[in-house]
């Protein structure tokens, strides 16, 4: 007879869910960093960056501190688990505003009136990401609207896998505080 609540093998998939969920964090974080930080150059280019011309969404970088550093930290225990997951929903959520908003970039003003040129600024007010035919409103850093879109569609991504991992963390981590860890046995 046994003086814990959960049966045996509930305890012992406890410590085999943080060998899984663990190091999927870390490379999910990993990603999360690198993609968020693939945003401060635009096609590969560091030129936008050395001119400030990174957008507010980029420059926040959310990949790094929101689904990177904090969400890494998962695996160590149910505290830093809840950390990760408001690190990784913050994540979340900037990187969507920042997919809404488009990227920062020139583009022509000429819609403005006379003496408008081209000038820096957010263009897409409507729902760009749906009709390709207006990204050539960007004219420069070259390829920012495909290079934006696709990465932070992945921030939202892995942002979204990491609070699922996150919240499995911590639900074994509660499992584990009422069932026991693993037995190693």
């Amino acid at each position: 007879s046994s003086s814990s609540p959960c049966p045996r093998r509930t305890a012992m998939c406890v410590g085999k869910c943080s060998r899984i969920v663990g190091p999927c964090m870390l490379v999910l974080g990993t990603l999360s960093m690198a993609a968020s930080i693939l945003l401060l150059f635009p096609g590969g280019a560091s030129e936008p960056l050395r001119r400030g011309h990174i957008g507010r969404h980029a420059r926040a970088l959310p990949g790094l501190w929101g689904g990177g550093v904090a969400v890494s930290t998962a695996f160590l225990s149910v505290v830093l688990s809840k950390l990760a997951l408001l690190g990784a929903a913050a994540c979340f959520v900037l990187c969507g505003v920042g997919l809404s908003t488009g990227p920062l970039c020139r583009y022509n003003s000429t819609g403005l009136g006379p003496g408008h040129t081209a000038l820096w600024g957010y263009p897409f007010l409507d729902n760009y990401l749906y009709n390709r035919s207006t990204w050539s409103t960007c004219l420069e850093p070259e390829g920012i609207v495909p290079w934006h879109v696709v990465l932070f569609s992945l921030l939202l991504l892995i942002s979204a896998a990491e609070m699922v991992l996150a919240l499995l963390q911590i639900l074994n981590g509660c499992l584990g505080c009422l069932c026991g860890s693993c037995d190693g046995k």
